[in-house]
Order: structure tokens, then sequence, then C-alpha cells
């Protein structure tokens, strides 16, 4: 009878019973702090690399482009390399995050300009972000499988 009123005087495993009981909650919002960093890094590098995909049509493709029916259809293959890899070829991108699609269009905008229409290219990208904590958000009762979004810019073709 003595040992078992000793125990329960004895305050030695209450700090591991809060830590037991923290532990669901700390492990979410490192999570959640991932998953955000992840998120924005990935959709920050997107939008580079669609700008850059954007700079590099607009010095590509002939100015005249407007006047001889031309189209950019035929640089999507380069310009989703600009946006998908780096310079020696590596992925920027973590393999949870993928470029669906980048697909360019070009408006032949009209007006009285000293050359006729002036050529303008969009770029547009789709990008899907998969989250690998989504079984962590489960336990929290969340249910969030990953964001689609789109990115675009547009740029005016000045030629090479």
């Amino acid at each position: 009878m003595i040992r078992l009123s000793r125990f329960a005087r004895s305050e030695d495993g209450a700090a591991l019973v809060e830590f037991a009981l923290l532990l669901p909650t700390f492990l979410l919002f490192l999570g959640i702090s991932i998953e955000g960093a992840r998120t924005f890094w990935s959709y920050q590098t997107t939008i580079t690399g669609v700008r850059d995909a954007a700079r590099y049509l607009g010095r590509a493709v002939p100015q005249d482009i407007c006047a001889s029916g031309g189209s950019v259809t035929g640089w999507n293959d380069r310009l989703t390399d600009i946006v998908r890899n780096t310079r020696t070829g590596d992925t920027l991108f973590p393999s949870a995050v993928s470029i669906d699609s980048v697909t360019a269009t070009l408006d032949c905008a009209a007006g009285s300009y000293r050359n006729g229409a002036v050529p303008v290219a969009t770029i547009t990208a789709i990008l899907r972000i998969d989250t690998p904590f989504s079984g962590l958000f489960r336990l929290a009762g969340l249910n969030f499988d990953g964001i689609d979004t789109v990115v675009s810019d547009r740029t005016r073709i000045i030629g090479a």
C-alpha cells in the first residue's frame, strides 16, 4: 500500500505525458510551415521561369511575325524547358511539383504603328503542387490534396 501512494504523488512522467499531448499539434504546425514555404517557393520559381520564357520569346521571334502570318506555338517545347529546368538541364522542382503545360499565344495589336500591327506574346504555365504531408493533414481532419494554378506573362515581340 505504501508503494501505491508513492506513485500517486510522483510527477516524474508529467513532462513526458505533456509532450505526448502536444506532439501531434507541433507536427501539424511544422507540416503546415513546410508546405507553405515549399508552395510559395514553387510558385515564385514558376513566375520567374515564365518571365524568363517571355523574355526569351520576345527576343527570339522575328518582329514581323504579324505581317508574315506566323505563329509562336512552335516554341512551346523550348519555353517548357526554360520554365522547368536550370541552365544545366537539371529540374528546378521537387517531385511533388509539376508543370503540366506551357503554351504561347500571339496577339497582333492593330493600330497606326510604324510597322503596322504590334506582336504581343502571352506565355501561360499550368502548375500542379501536390502535398507530401497530406496524410498528416488528414489526421487533423483537413482534406488538402494539392493546388492547381495558372501563371502567365505577356511580352512585346521586339525580335532579334
